[in-house]
């Protein structure tokens, strides 16, 4: 199977919104990922759920949800509404983890768990048979257009051999810092989802470098 690609509504251009969303719709991509901000949890604000449901009234790919927010299980049912494809919740901002990765599911979305660049791949032992996505933070959340930290390599494949071991079916995901020399690297290592936000919305030809991604 081909690498997924998930490009970040982060990086678009939100004065030509409607224009980027339709070449999100052209594009090969699998989902739009979508990074939720609250200037606590991570040192910046990014869109709320207002602009949200506009973006998901245009686009045509599943939305993949990115909650870099504190107490993100208050808005379950916002993200629902939204029709997402999976929610996505940092271990760092649950108390309750296996209680929100329930909710998520419950809800009828895919349950993704995220790490923070400092944050061990041995935190997740006793939820990866639950989870259906982990996503590991290449870059300190917060601001797009990051430089890779080259140990998320090793958290990769020390993820990827953590959820062979334990049968569980879950997919690994990155974000942050992804272009065509880590993107190459993160695959070989074992990733099965790149996100991309400056790589693709900055890109001269947007299209053909998600189809670049997804041939890596």
């Amino acid at each position: 199977m081909k690498q997924l690609v998930a490009p970040s509504l982060l990086s678009a251009d939100f004065g030509n919104l409607r224009p980027q969303m339709e070449m999100i719709n052209r594009s090969e991509c699998d989902w739009l990922h979508i990074d939720i901000m609250d200037g606590v949890f991570v040192p910046n604000i990014s869109f709320g759920f207002p602009v949200l449901k506009y973006v998901a009234e245009l686009c045509r790919k599943p939305l993949d949800v990115h909650l870099m927010i504190v107490q993100p299980e208050k808005f379950l049912n916002e993200v629902k509404a939204l029709g997402a494809y999976s929610m996505n919740v940092h271990v760092e901002a649950c108390t309750h983890l296996h209680r929100v990765v329930q909710q998520i599911k419950e809800a009828g979305m895919k349950a993704g768990v995220t790490l923070n660049p400092a944050t061990p791949v041995s935190a997740l032992v006793d939820i990866i048979g639950d989870v259906d996505i982990v996503m590991l933070m290449a870059v300190n959340p917060g601001f797009g257009g990051q430089k890779f930290i080259p140990h998320t390599l090793d958290k990769v494949c020390a993820l990827r051999k953590l959820i062979d071991e334990s049968g569980s079916g879950a997919l690994i995901e990155v974000d942050g810092g992804v272009n065509h020399d880590t993107g190459r690297r993160l695959v070989d290592a074992g990733t099965d989802v790149l996100v991309a936000g400056s790589a693709v919305f900055r890109a001269a030809d947007p299209l053909e470098e998600i189809r670049f991604l997804k041939n890596l």
